[in-house]
């Protein structure tokens, strides 16, 4: 194990510190700065090392926490990043990106703050990076047989990887005019630079992986002419499908789905900015929605200069602290200060919104909202307490529903709850056509995506030769941890 007396001598969480917000909001490059050496190894240090590690189930990758905690505190940075990627194709997207379910599992997590394990995390991949040890590692022969990995997101890209690495020919097709998904064009560049994924990229290629950007299967190429072309099919398209809000004056402008945005702006920092750009400067602008692409959102906003900026749910401020029926070791749904939140605005709960108002020119001036109460279980706005509330600019960013149907009906392969149907092992009813990260299991967290990315190469690799010998870390039909 790490230090064996770490955890009584170091007590308190270390974080890497961040840029200030007068400075970073006036760029869009990341908001971390590098972690200190010192503090990590103390953090690591603090890994107990348990007899039964519960952070390896907290994360769906079953990331060997412990080992690379001890290999960080004695300085092995190389070996380190080889049990690191041991389990874990992108690390350096997850030490940015995940919201450290570990964490929440962590023994340590009982009766003391929980060990960094996301800032060790990243610091590995990073320096793994900075001292090229993240060599490729191409196949010492091919098989022979052919894959289609539609969509580049990081289920697309950890399924793709896995397979070029097992011997498959594999060929990426992405939408998009660059490779990526929602890493490129969905999350802000002050959460991820986009550096971080062309150096990914550039292993991938190095290893063989063949990347179509720019060719949307069922437009440019249908899904029986990619099936003819392929031994096997994995459907990674993410659900990118908005919730909408069908409240009066949806239509006005001024009034916007968040992912429609924060693409634009994302293209804007790639050096295409659109026409038209929907932008928060000089605008009091108003976000529907207290998740992770709301934050998205409202750090956008703040970086292009929005007057004010609002953040309305619909639902309940959650707890501060773990809730009693979300016992250690369940991740806890607890009320969140991301550093989005650190750079400014107001924040309300319970607030429904009745309806969009226009001014004369059909453009959204203010919301109509209101107090939320629930009856019989069901959230209703409560009469007598409306109100209205500025806007410029409102932003929807109220969840995904699902995949795009159509892939069901070109594939007459069954939807159920907005996703395809499929198997334990990721198959669907149509042969050799798999679905794995959020496609499959609606929308959720880039760990879980890559790990069911890792899992559906197994999947693929034992059809196409037999048997396999590729990690499955997780099945289709496996759910994080969860109150009794």
């Amino acid at each position: 194990m790490a230090d064996p007396r770490g955890f009584l001598k170091v007590t308190e969480r270390e974080l890497p510190k961040k840029r200030p917000v007068p400075v970073r909001i006036l760029d869009w490059r990341e908001i971390g700065e590098p972690g200190d050496k010192a503090v990590l190894r103390r953090q690591a240090g603090r890994c107990m090392d348990c007899g039964v590690p519960f952070c390896h189930q907290g994360c769906p990758l079953g990331n060997l926490i412990p080992e690379w905690n001890d290999l960080t505190w004695r300085s092995e940075g190389r070996a380190a990043s080889d049990r690191l990627h041991a389990t874990n194709n992108f690390p350096e997207l997850t030490g940015r990106l995940c919201p450290a379910p570990c964490e929440s599992s962590c023994v340590l997590g009982i009766n003391q703050p929980a060990v960094t394990i996301k800032s060790i995390e990243q610091s590995i991949a990073d320096e793994a990076f900075a001292n090229g040890w993240t060599e490729p590692h191409p196949p010492a022969r091919l098989t022979g047989k052919t894959v289609a990995v539609v969509g580049s997101g990081p289920a697309g890209l950890a399924a793709a990887q896995q397979l070029t690495r097992a011997g498959h020919t594999v060929a990426v097709y992405e939408r998009d005019d660059r490779i990526g998904g929602l890493l490129r064009y969905g999350i802000p560049d002050f959460k991820l630079e986009k550096r971080q994924l062309d150096a990914r990229l550039a292993q991938m290629t190095a290893e063989g992986t063949r990347f179509r950007a720019g060719v949307e299967i069922g437009r440019d190429l249908t899904w029986e002419q990619l099936r003819a072309r392929f031994d096997a099919v994995v459907i990674a398209t993410g659900a990118p499908v908005a919730r909408e809000l069908e409240i009066p004056g949806r239509s006005l402008d001024g009034v916007h789905l968040a992912m429609d945005y924060l693409v634009q702006q994302n293209r804007a920092v790639a050096g295409t900015t659109p026409e038209h750009q929907i932008t928060a400067a000089g605008k009091h602008v108003v976000v529907l929605g207290g998740g992770d692409t709301g934050a998205d959102c409202i750090g956008t906003a703040h970086r292009q200069g929005a007057v004010s900026v609002t953040n309305l749910a619909i639902g309940v401020q959650p707890p501060s602290e773990r809730p009693e029926h979300q016992p250690w070791p369940v991740h806890p749904a607890i009320f969140e200060v991301q550093s989005s939140h650190e750079e400014g605005g107001e924040r309300s709960y319970l607030v429904s919104t009745v309806e969009f108002l226009a001014n004369k020119a059909g453009e959204v001036r203010a919301l109509l909202v209101a107090d939320t109460e629930i009856v019989d279980g069901v959230r209703r706005a409560k009469p007598g307490t409306e109100r209205e509330i500025p806007a410029d600019l409102v932003l929807l960013a109220l969840g995904f529903t699902g995949a795009d149907a159509s892939i069901g009906e070109a594939l007459d392969v069954p939807f159920q709850r907005g996703v395809p149907e499929r198997r334990p092992d990721f198959a669907t009813d149509a042969p050799g056509v798999f679905v794995a990260g959020d496609a499959g299991r609606g929308a959720s967290l880039i760990v879980w995506a890559i790990a069911e990315g890792r899992a559906a190469a197994a999947a693929v690799d034992a059809y196409l030769e037999g048997s396999t010998e590729l990690p499955a870390p997780v099945r289709a039909t496996d759910r994080p941890f969860a109150a009794v």
